[in-house]
């Protein structure tokens, strides 16, 4: 899958798994890497970013599978922002489902 494609959706699949449930880092990865192919080095920045802008939390949590582990808990502005870039998200394919269809009458 293109790379552009990938970076300007991520944010919007990470807060929609959140969103879910809480989750904790390598499970995201191992998520979405079953569909869009990226890996921990792409992702892990993607959290301490969003972490510091105040869409989720985070929290420890002991693993009986090994060492312990952060997971990663949706706030309400994580939720607010997630619809915003659905709606983004929508809109936007709507738009390029039109164009690539070829309707002669789009002028928006």
């Amino acid at each position: 899958m293109n790379i552009q494609f990938k970076k300007g959706v991520l944010e919007l699949c990470v807060l929609s798994l959140l969103s879910k449930k809480d989750c904790y880092g390598y499970e995201l990865v191992t998520k979405m890497s079953m569909g869009i192919g990226l890996s921990e080095g792409t992702v892990y920045p993607l959290l301490k970013r969003l972490r510091e802008e105040n869409y989720f939390t985070t929290y420890i949590e002991e693993s009986s599978e090994g060492p312990a582990r952060k997971y990663y808990r949706i706030l309400p502005e994580g939720i607010e922002y997630k619809n915003e870039l659905m709606g983004e998200w929508y809109d936007l394919v709507k738009h390029v489902n039109i164009i690539i269809e070829g309707d002669e009458g789009y002028a928006q």
